[in-house]
């Protein structure tokens, strides 16, 4: 009975691994059906995401990266993260350390590593959101509402897609709209699940 008993548990966590498990591209970089294949030319990509009502939003990845499969894994197989994904924003994958032509908002065209570099990008994954409405979108820092440099669990993945979609960005940082997050959930008496 105990063989029979681990051998159930080996089989469902198998079936549950592959099932999450995300699908790699020939470039290493683990996909998503909802992503963007653009021409990597970002004023067009955010004017396009804006014809969409949608945000821009840039994910920066590389191949190996354990924290990128774990967005992927873990973070995309919640229903709730992707729904507002595909929802509010245009997702256009970027590899940190690839070679493709990237033409950045002020024209000037490079490699993504290059472009990588120029943005001041450390971590994979790194995601930068770009709203439709930015006033100034002669450069990328301009153009910038938001950064998420580096994994985000769950969470705080969310609200930061929502700190974006919701305007809050224009008038309060991050961390205090986070512990207005948490105030708000108390007073209803709900625990957020931040782990």
């Amino acid at each position: 009975m105990r063989f029979l008993s681990v051998f159930l548990s080996v089989i469902c966590f198998t079936f549950t691994t592959h099932a999450t498990a995300a699908e790699l591209g020939d470039d290493g970089l683990h996909k998503q059906p909802w992503f963007t294949d653009s021409f990597l030319e970002m004023a067009d990509d955010l004017a396009e995401a804006g014809g969409e009502g949608k945000d821009l939003l840039i994910l920066i990845e590389q191949q190996g990266c354990p924290y990128c499969r774990e967005l992927h894994e873990v973070n995309f197989a919640r229903e709730q993260i992707v729904n507002h994904l595909t929802e509010n924003f245009m997702v256009v994958q970027l590899n940190l350390f690839g070679a493709r032509e990237v033409v950045d908002f002020d024209g000037e065209a490079m490699e993504e590593r290059d472009l990588a570099v120029k943005w001041g990008v450390n971590f994979t994954p790194t995601v930068v959101i770009f709203p439709a409405d930015a006033p100034d979108t002669s450069t990328a820092r301009a153009a910038e509402a938001f950064r998420m440099p580096g994994y985000f669990k769950p969470f705080h993945f969310l609200k930061s897609l929502e700190y974006v979609t919701s305007d809050v960005y224009q008038k309060q940082v991050f961390q205090r709209y986070l512990q207005d997050v948490f105030q708000q959930m108390d007073e209803k008496g709900e625990t957020p699940d931040v782990w």
